[in-house]
């Protein structure tokens, strides 16, 4: 494990007193503004004394004069500046030790204006020290014993110690200039390769008498310490599997049945300790320990991603064959829209964790540690309470901390599953946009053995997420407008051409609007399915809608045929089969592709169509996960009309962009805080029990339409992939097609009635055949469906289709004929 600061209890009444007389934002600007105050002070005097080099031997006798006349100075800071560096120069530290000084001050005054730890207070102090002991021991020796220099380099103390007279005179007479020169320069190399004298002689001694020096540097060590993420050492496998570690910068691998794989550094328990990672663990005002948590940048490769297929045997079926020239598409395609380099200022997140702290402690809830982890989109801030606390104290607090930090979208997790800590998620100041090249090009996504991989992006933690559509099995996604929901929908499509062949998955699209699916019309040859007689491969014709769905119930059908004769479970043991020449063409055995319909604006839908559609969508989401057809929904109105009790069941995998209520992210997800999303691809995706927060890959429409077209000028199929054909038995039919067994037996009097009268009404049949109301009603609904009377027009009564009684007896007798 990393290691921990042991929490030292501050016991200074003057801390004590700032805490509770001030709140953190006083505290705050108090010292930024002392800190502006030390800059200032520390650029004039590096002003002063670079200019006293110059206008020495003017300004040393104006100064030193017993009626100074500070007119006369010509130092760039005037008489202040003339007297600063006559003082700190030449009465005291030499020219060397009053720069350290005025550095020191200026670092100690950035620390302040920065609200954080730049460079540490023990390191100033440690470095002030030996440079002005340095400066003052060379000065001193080069201008008594080495060289006659009439500016004094050295100042008094120097002089006094190590002069011509000073008290180490006598180290001059022992070892000689020459010697002592040489011990000088080896202990300024030293200090700057950063050796560790005082560790070095106690290994050799095992001096004990440095208790107070050697603790101190021991706390300089451990003020950046390492530590593992919980998404790093556990990995995140929703369903269960083991991934494939390494300790080095390697991702993780997804095993073979791994659902939802997320990428990390993974390091093992025994190789913690790297100094080379990013975490860190601090300690602040409080006695809350602060641990900090971000990824490193992840360099991106431009080679191609293309799968590696395993190249069958001799004996073996190639699917691929008919398209054995197929390229891929490559990384150079996509853009590389963010830096992929997540950073935080430390400031900002120490001055977070304060309020959080602050918050919690006005409701008298005390807190043992807290640790953050930076993301893309947002922060995870873990916090650990003291014994006695109840989570739901602080569930209750969301918008008391959202008050205090002043930010949307907050987020509280109590608690986080399979950990004792409870999880505040808090907006970045500065998001990241994850892009799509990013995810293509990573080594999780390009090793991935899923059967339908798609890339969804990065979680909390900076890792990537590539989840596997074949075993979610069907995708439900959710959304308001404009937070992200078609470029998830482009950012899956794109993610299943990176890594399937044409003659391996096919898609069906659904775009009522016309508009967001359109790009993928060029691949029609390669990707696409269509019903039979149909030229335009992009369904957006509602009507067409329901024979689409209806001609793969169908495919589902033929397909549980061919698999029930060949005697598999699922399509993956079925082309296994076919590929080994098990399953002979002639009886009807082929190699079956991968189905992915997709429907965008699934709630317009179900407005026009209804059952129509519902139907058939809630067939091939209960039956067609083992032949390999997977549905891919969305809608920007999860509401319960729209996603019925029947859709939710067979959708377990959902995932939901911001959406504008509590009772909307109920229904997409079973639980609350997709409305509590900020927008622009911040997504909750959810697979089970489990649910992770992940910021959507990125790619634009010039990209879609860019790889879209590499794909489409290559050679392709001759003909599109043909679904089966579906016949409506309501389309085509004759007039009058009801069948003897369902008229009802007073249909022919009510036709009578109807046209003596010359008025198709509900009511009349009510009141001439003693009838109820709801038997009148389907007698006339028969009788517009044997085209005696017209369609119902409101209020008004029905038109009749017949003049006279004649022609009815007419119409009769020819039916019963």
């Amino acid at each position: 494990m990393a290691k921990r600061k042991k929490q030292k209890k501050k016991s200074g009444k003057s801390g004590v007193w700032m805490k509770t007389r001030f709140s953190p934002e006083q505290r705050t600007s108090y010292r930024q503004g002392l800190g502006i105050v030390m800059l200032i002070l520390s650029i004039f005097l590096l002003l002063s004394f670079g200019s006293s080099i110059h206008q020495f031997a003017n300004d040393h006798s104006v100064v030193t004069s017993s009626n100074p006349d500070f007119s006369e100075v010509e130092n760039l800071m005037g008489g202040v500046g003339a007297k600063l560096s006559h003082y700190f120069i030449e009465m005291r530290f030499g020219i060397g030790g009053a720069f350290a000084l005025a550095l020191a001050i200026g670092l100690v005054g950035l620390n302040f204006v920065r609200d954080s730890i730049v460079v540490s207070y023990f390191k100033i102090f440690k470095e002030l020290l030996f440079f002005m002991t340095f400066s003052m021991v060379t000065s001193g020796v080069c201008r008594g014993h080495l060289m006659e220099i009439s500016y004094p380099i050295d100042g008094r103390i120097s002089a006094s110690l190590f002069g011509q007279s000073g008290l180490f005179t006598y180290l001059i007479g022992f070892g000689g200039v020459i010697g002592l020169s040489v011990i000088i320069t080896l202990a300024y190399v030293a200090h700057c390769l950063g050796l560790n004298v005082i560790k070095l002689i106690d290994g050799f001694f095992s001096l004990r008498w440095l208790p107070s020096l050697k603790k101190k540097e021991e706390a300089d060590e451990e003020e950046v310490t390492f530590a593992e993420t919980a998404f790093e050492r556990d990995g995140i496998n929703l369903s269960g599997e083991g991934q494939a570690v390494d300790g080095s910068s390697r991702e993780t691998v997804d095993s073979k049945d791994t659902t939802l794989a997320v990428g990390g550094n993974i390091q093992d328990d025994t190789k913690t300790e790297n100094p080379e990672k990013n975490p860190t663990t601090k300690e602040v005002e409080d006695n809350t320990s602060f641990e900090i948590v971000q990824k490193e940048k992840e360099e991106v490769k431009s080679s191609s991603s293309t799968p590696a297929a395993k190249k069958p045997s001799g004996d073996e079926y190639d699917p691929r064959k008919d398209l054995s020239k197929y390229a891929f598409p490559t990384v150079d395609l996509l853009a590389d829209h963010g830096s992929g380099d997540v950073r935080v200022d430390e400031g900002e997140l120490v001055k977070k964790k304060e309020q959080i702290v602050e918050t919690l402690r006005d409701y008298k809830i005390e807190i043992e540690s807290i640790r953050a982890t930076v993301g893309p989109t947002v922060t995870l801030y873990e916090i650990v309470p003291t014994k006695g606390v109840r989570i739901s104290k602080i569930k209750n607090l969301e918008d008391d901390i959202a008050l205090s930090l002043a930010a949307l979208g907050i987020r509280i997790i109590a608690p986080i599953p399979g950990k004792g800590t409870i999880g505040i998620e808090v907006p970045n100041a500065h998001k990241e946009v994850v892009s799509m090249r990013s995810v293509v090009a990573s080594e999780l996504f390009k090793n991935s053995n899923a059967a339908l991989p798609v890339g969804l992006g990065k979680n909390i933690a900076g890792e990537y997420v590539v989840a596997d559509l074949a075993k979610m099995p069907h995708l439900l996604m959710a959304g308001a407008t404009g937070q992200g929901k078609s470029v998830g929908i482009n950012a899956l499509l794109v993610s299943l051409l990176y890594k399937l062949h044409p003659s391996e998955l096919k898609f069906v699209l659904v775009d009522p609007k016309k508009v967001e699916l359109s790009l993928f019309n060029s691949i029609k040859h390669h990707y696409l399915a269509v019903l039979p007689g149909e030229e335009e491969p992009i369904i957006t014709d509602v009507k067409k809608v329901v024979s689409t769905v209806n001609a793969l119930c169908l495919e589902m059908d033929n397909r549980y045929d061919l698999l029930k004769k060949g005697r598999a479970r699922n399509i993956k043991e079925y082309n296994a089969k076919f590929k080994k020449r098990q399953l002979n063409p002639e009886n009807g055995h082929r190699f079956l592709p991968y189905i992915v319909l997709v429907i965008d604006e699934f709630a317009d839908l179900i407005m026009t169509a209804g059952k129509e559609v519902e139907t058939p969508i809630a067939r091939l989401a209960q039956l067609a996960r083992a032949i390999g057809i997977h549905l891919i929904l969305a809608t920007q109105r999860p509401s319960v009309n729209i996603i019925t009790g029947i859709i939710k069941a067979n959708f377990p995998a959902r995932v939901s962009f911001k959406v504008t209520s509590k009772v909307d992210s109920r229904t997409i997800l079973d639980a609350g805080g997709a409305d509590q999303l900020i927008g622009r691809g911040d997504l909750l995706f959810s697979m089970g029990s489990e649910m992770v927060r992940i910021q959507c890959a990125f790619v634009d429409t010039p990209e879609v339409d860019e790889i879209c077209r590499f794909i489409g000028d290559q050679q392709g199929y001759g003909e599109i992939f043909q679904l089966p054909e579906f016949k409506d038995k309501n389309e085509g039919g004759d007039k009058g097609s009801l069948s003897s067994d369902d008229m009802d037996p007073l249909l022919e009097e009510a036709a009578r009635i109807v046209v003596g009268n010359q008025s198709g009404s509900t009511s009349m049949l009510q009141r001439r055949l003693k009838l109820g109301y709801n038997r009148a009603g389907r007698i006339m609904d028969q009788l517009e469906e044997l085209g005696i009377v017209g369609p119902n027009m409101g209020s008004k009564p029905r038109e009749v289709m017949y003049s006279s009684e004649q022609e009815l007896e007419q119409y009769l007798l020819h039916r019963k004929q």
